[in-house]
């Protein structure tokens, strides 16, 4: 561990990093590392299934709350499957906060195809380089409406109220109106916990606001390459946000009579579906031909998952996605340049490395696609030739369980973020 920790040549600014080596299935051992009085702790989901993963977290919980001292800090538990969530609370009480990783990344990755751009917002806002969400009470704002209180910090933007009346609820940009009581907290987003206060609202020069109507919501076309766990989830999200007639294109190797119990199985009924139509296609995602069989320049978005049968290994599932990404956009950009008929043919005007790079840019103007990176080494490949958007989400995560060790109350923010549910 320790000859790791060496190799990433990191800062840690004056924290020491102390390793030791034991099972926190043994009280004696969870003694070496004083357990009982560490302010936070950090369960990690191991390299095994999801299931074997989620009842070995579960394993470590029950022998936490068999501490005879008592914990201090409270536990955030890393899990692999929202199914098995409950027990894990239910063993662990008040003292336990959940960040279920592939619940997380999945959403948030529906969130960034229908937002292109956010992920990186993401990166910013969850680490700790930059700004991050602090929750403080202010008394002195006591009795003002949410409209005044937007205008109250000059180096910090409010998004919501964490609710005293209603138990601590999280509400993410409250009405204008809303009147803040005793015991509110407020929720920004800031460089540091100390590094803002309220001050006197300024003077607002009022007049008449120019109301913008939504704009109108289209049918969209969008297609997931992969199978994740809990993609009858994603589906859930995608038909709460995409309008009526959408269609989503699912294309991996699992048998789709297969796929249907897998989806009834996670809670799915595919006849309920109002806004969008399940299409399938078995094939292979890096195999050139199967991919030929889609109709890859119709899509709005392309979904590249980080396959099941490859989670346990990062690099093969980062060069699955980095291969499809490079086939999906070089069919592209050869079927659109067909269409235009006043671009040059590469065969005629002499190939090059930029001018194929260039090639696939172009194809990245006319459709989005994300790919769900796990190793952060592998994002330069992406970043650099600006062909496709990506979702870091093994690094996205360990930054959520970071700041949720930090403080318990943003896993409540995470929750409401990370719901699905449209945030204006």
């Amino acid at each position: 561990m320790e000859i790791d920790i060496a190799k990433l040549e990191f800062d840690f600014m004056g924290t020491s990093v102390i390793c030791r080596s034991g099972s926190p299935l043994i009280l004696a051992d969870l003694k070496k590392v004083s357990v009982s009085k560490a302010r936070a702790i950090i369960v990690l989901v191991s390299h095994e299934s999801s299931d074997l993963s989620d009842a070995r977290a579960l394993r470590v919980v029950l022998s936490l709350t068999g501490v005879k001292e008592g914990v201090r800090g409270h536990v955030v538990v890393e899990m692999s499957d929202i199914d098995n969530e409950p027990l894990v609370k239910l063993v662990g009480g008040d003292l336990i906060e959940t960040v279920v990783a592939r619940d997380v990344i999945g959403r948030l990755m529906i969130q960034c195809a229908l937002q292109p751009g956010l992920a990186q917002i993401w990166e910013d806002i969850l680490g700790f380089e930059n700004a991050e969400f602090y929750i403080k009470r202010w008394p002195e704002l006591d009795g003002l409406h949410f409209k005044d209180v937007l205008i109250s910090f000059p180096d910090a933007v409010p998004c919501g109220i964490k609710v005293a009346a209603e138990g601590g609820k999280i509400a993410i940009n409250p009405d204008d109106d809303y009147v803040l009581k005793e015991g509110d907290e407020v929720l920004v987003i800031a460089e540091d916990d100390d590094t803002y206060a309220p001050d006197h609202p300024p003077e607002v020069r009022r007049g008449l606001f120019p109301k913008i109507a939504d704009p109108p919501k289209y049918p969209e076309c969008i297609l997931f390459c992969g199978w994740r766990r809990d993609i009858d989830d994603m589906i859930m999200v995608l038909e709460a946000c995409l309008a009526p007639g959408s269609q989503l294109w699912m294309f991996n190797e699992v048998p789709a009579k297969e796929r249907e119990k897998k989806l009834a199985d996670g809670g799915l009924d595919v006849s309920r579906l109002e806004n969008i139509e399940l299409v399938h296609h078995e094939g292979n995602a890096v195999i050139r031909r199967h991919l030929e069989n889609l109709p890859l320049e119709k899509f709005d978005s392309i979904l590249i998952l980080a396959d099941e049968l490859l989670e346990d290994s990062v690099v093969q599932a980062d060069s699955r996605s980095l291969a499809t990404l490079l086939l999906i956009r070089d069919i592209q950009s050869e079927r659109l340049q067909h269409k235009d008929r006043n671009s040059t043919s590469l065969r005629f005007s002499g190939f090059s490395h930029s001018s194929w790079i260039r090639q696939m840019q172009n194809a990245s103007d006319k459709s989005i696609i994300l790919s769900e990176i796990l190793d952060s080494r592998t994002r330069n490949l992406v970043s650099v030739s600006r062909i496709s958007d990506y979702v870091l989400s093994n690094e996205l995560v360990s930054m959520a369980l970071a700041m949720v060790a930090e403080d318990k109350q943003i896993n409540r923010v995470l929750e409401e973020l990370f719901a699905g549910k449209k945030q204006t």
